[in-house]
């Protein structure tokens, strides 16, 4: 039998109880108390750790990510930040230059955001990106990854007013009508798939690298959005990951959010796939685990496609872009029910939210959310919408880093009334909703500790505004690492076995450079773990 025992620490253990130790046993915590007790209790054979005194939480637990794209988007030019478009394509063109064996199918990078830019708000468009590149195909994404911009040549290759999978909506075009470069959800979904095929190197190797980073921020669970993405065929993304898990290379827990198409395809799976093998593939313990159905309702707030009931400010007409049909939605909510499947549904505008609820609502059983659906982001909302989640008990998955840049244009883009109301996460859990945090990695970096800043402070990444935005949606720290991890281990059904450090729970822990419960709000988001551990084991050390 394996032990450790980590002493000499202070143990959060729920609000305003912490303990000294915590004794681990084939990767279950086993007990937890003061340091003298567990030490002669742990026995001779026990590996020992003295924290120092440093403070141990829960691992945390992403509960929406991309861990592909994630992986992806380390290895490609760094353009997030870019402050003009002459600045991206800088950094494109030096990046061919220095790796020009990682261009050899092409350039594939995200992270640009017009906002940013301080000459024009102008999007990038095919003429922009021919200057890296009219030799091979380039691609750049928007920091939502809802909008991107492609060069010529990719353009020609894609085809968009012949190809069937293409509408109107799915790509811009300029003064004379032709394709401007510019691509839109589906379209840019269909795109980035293809650069992906042509890109992709070692990706098992960038997904294990991945992994490395996430487990050094203290991340030990994560809920992916990869099968059924623009990354990679659905079943090859099963595979893959069926591989790393077998071989024992997986760092985390990684739980699948899974996209399909068409109710028609769910149901197959239901039928046919990967959910119909489900107890075979994904025995009980282990570290991989296939998730819920994920749909997406609309767009992003900063591509101004997040669907809104009275369209935008200054632009009323603008309503944004519906993902899944209304129609499809009740048709995957039968089969869910049917099923007995979770749903996580991305929805940022508030007519987004509130189509989504009313398809929850009507796909509950016996008039419950036992499934316990989920929106995720659920950003613009008003009171009636508020009031409608936490009557129906409907779980939301948010990301409170998304506030560093979007308390910069919500107000412009929605009016001061709807934004007071908006990323209202605190008051959804005042009401008794369960509400959990991720990042939405790689649109945000997937280091939880500015995420869990953001959160207690409404302030942004340069403490922008005093006071926070909107404080009145403000949390405590405990509340913040209570929905990274006990309210993360809700939305899996393992709240009674994950996201706590009391005994007959997994042994998922961080130890911490700093006291997170009593440093400076502002210094939080400069915390690091020293040493992260996964079912007992130590998988990072700092």
């Amino acid at each position: 039998m394996a032990r450790t025992l980590l002493y000499n620490g202070k143990v959060y253990v729920s609000r305003g109880h912490f303990e000294e130790a915590v004794l681990v046993e084939d990767g279950v915590i086993s007990a937890v108390g003061k340091s003298e007790e567990l030490l002669a209790l742990a026995g001779p054979s026990a590996e020992l750790r003295d924290c120092g005194g440093r403070t141990v939480i829960p691992g945390l637990n992403d509960t929406h990510m991309h861990l592909m794209q994630f992986a992806q988007a380390r290895k490609q030019a760094q353009i997030m930040g870019a402050t003009s478009i002459a600045e991206l394509i800088g950094i494109c063109r030096r990046f061919a230059e220095e790796h020009p064996e990682r261009v050899t199918g092409g350039l594939l990078a995200g992270g640009w955001n017009q906002d940013c830019f301080t000459d024009s708000s102008r999007l990038p468009d095919r003429h922009d990106l021919d200057q890296i590149s009219t030799e091979y195909p380039v691609m750049l994404i928007r920091a939502c990854y809802h909008i991107s911009a492609v060069n010529t040549r990719l353009l020609e290759m894609l085809n968009v007013t012949e190809d069937p999978r293409f509408s109107e909506r799915d790509y811009g075009v300029d003064e004379n009508g032709e394709p401007n470069g510019l691509l839109y959800e589906n379209g840019s979904n269909i795109a980035q798939g293809i650069m992906t095929e042509l890109t992709s190197g070692s990706v098992r190797q960038d997904i294990l690298d991945a992994m490395d980073y996430c487990v050094s921020r203290g991340v030990t669970s994560m809920h992916s959005n990869d099968a059924g993405s623009s990354v990679m065929e659905r079943q090859d993304v099963f595979d893959l990951f069926h591989e790393i898990y077998n071989s024992g290379e997986g760092k985390l827990r990684y739980r699948h959010q899974i996209c399909f198409d068409t109710p028609e395809q769910f149901l197959d799976s239901l039928e046919n796939g990967e959910y119909a093998h489900q107890a075979e593939l994904y025995p009980e313990g282990s570290w991989l685990t296939l998730g819920p159905l994920k749909l997406f309702k609309d767009g992003s707030l900063g591509a101004r496609t997040a669907l809104m009931s009275d369209g935008y400010v200054g632009d009323p007409d603008n309503h944004g872009l519906e993902g899944v049909s209304d129609g499809q939605m009740e048709r995957f909510c039968s089969i869910a029910k049917d099923h007995g499947i979770q749903m996580v549904t991305h929805g940022i505008g508030d007519e987004s939210i509130r189509r989504i609820v009313r398809s929850y609502r009507n796909g509950f059983v016996n008039g419950r959310n036992t499934l316990r659906h989920s929106v995720n982001h659920c950003q613009i909302t008003d009171h009636e919408i508020l009031d409608q989640i936490a009557r129906d008990d409907i779980l939301v998955q948010a990301q409170p880093i998304f506030l560093n840049y979007d308390m910069h244009i919500a107000e412009d883009l929605v009016g001061h009334d709807l934004a007071s109301t908006s990323y209202a996460w605190s008051t959804l859990q005042r009401s008794g909703v369960h509400v959990s945090y991720g990042t939405d990695c790689p649109v945000e970096d997937c280091n939880p500790f500015p995420n869990i800043y953001m959160a207690v402070t409404r302030k942004d990444l340069n403490g922008y505004p005093e006071g926070g935005y909107f404080p009145q949606e403000c949390v405590d720290v405990e509340t913040a690492i209570d929905a990274y991890t006990l309210e993360s281990a809700y939305l899996e059904f393992q709240e009674n076995e994950k996201g706590r450090i009391k005994p007959g729970y997994v042994a998922d822990m961080v130890v911490l450079d700093r006291d997170i419960f009593t440093v400076e709000p502002d210094e939080i988001k400069d915390i690091l773990p020293v040493m992260t551990m996964v079912g007992g084991q130590i998988v990072f050390e700092g």
